[in-house]
């Protein structure tokens, strides 16, 4: 006689199937969009196919700020709500907030290399983009050394907030200081060549983030199980021993 599989793991196994459709289908995605804007765009003048960093690097930051804004609003929420989901949220955001700052920091000393001559430089929007991914760092490693779930959410909050509130000097330090960095990019500020390239590649972006955000928080539900069962064991124990 042949076992039927059960519902649960026939669940289990159509999820992970479709998560792994999802994660081509994104890369498919973000591969087109980095195809077609080196492929349609001209070699810039000064810079040349160099030029075409921007597709990564700029993406990569307004994704970043994006994720410290989930951050900011996941933090606030739980101060507010005191509901564990919130605080994983914040957490999951944080993580993805900090791989995207690091990597648009790395790109944007790849692209200052051949244009400034150093690969670093202590310019406002550098040293501020520095600050937030060292605060975002401290973040993690804070969730890392403090072991009571609530204290723990409850700083973490505090730091996401500070974190996220930086992200509006990283952004306006081109403006407010003089800098060596070039202002803001957007559709509307670089040649029409790339504008495209530009908006498609930054909604490939975002796809990735939202996808990284889910995954992570979807692995943070199920890493907080263990931790929730010791809570309620410990919390009948001592109502026991009462």
């Amino acid at each position: 006689m042949v076992e039927s599989e059960s519902p649960d793991r026939v669940t289990d196994v159509s999820t992970e199937s479709a998560r792994v459709v999802w994660v081509f289908v994104i890369l498919a995605i973000l591969a087109a969009t980095q195809a077609f804007g080196f492929l349609t765009s001209p070699p810039d003048r000064d810079m040349g196919h160099l030029q075409k960093i921007m597709y990564v690097h700029v993406p990569a930051a307004w994704n970043a700020f994006l994720a410290f804004v989930v951050v900011l609003a996941a933090s606030v929420l739980y101060l507010w709500k005191r509901d564990d989901r919130y605080d994983l949220l914040a957490a999951s955001a944080a993580e993805v907030a900090a791989v995207l700052t690091a990597l648009t920091i790395a790109l944007g000393s790849i692209w200052g290399r051949p244009t400034w001559g150093v690969w670093w430089t202590w310019d406002p929007r550098l040293t501020s983009t520095a600050i937030l991914l060292i605060i975002i760092v401290g973040y993690l490693a804070l969730r890392g050394f403090v072991d009571e779930p609530e204290r723990r959410a409850r700083w973490s909050a505090a730091v996401g907030i500070l974190g996220a509130l930086n992200v509006p000097i990283v952004y306006m330090s081109v403006r407010w200081w003089r800098t060596l960095h070039q202002p803001q990019s957007s559709p509307s500020t670089v040649d029409p060549a790339y504008a495209w390239g530009l908006r498609l590649n930054a909604i490939a972006f975002l796809l990735v983030m939202i996808y990284l955000v889910r995954a992570r928080y979807r692995a943070a539900r199920l890493e907080r199980i263990p931790e929730m069962a010791a809570e309620r064991e410990a919390l009948s124990g001592s109502v026991k021993n009462v």
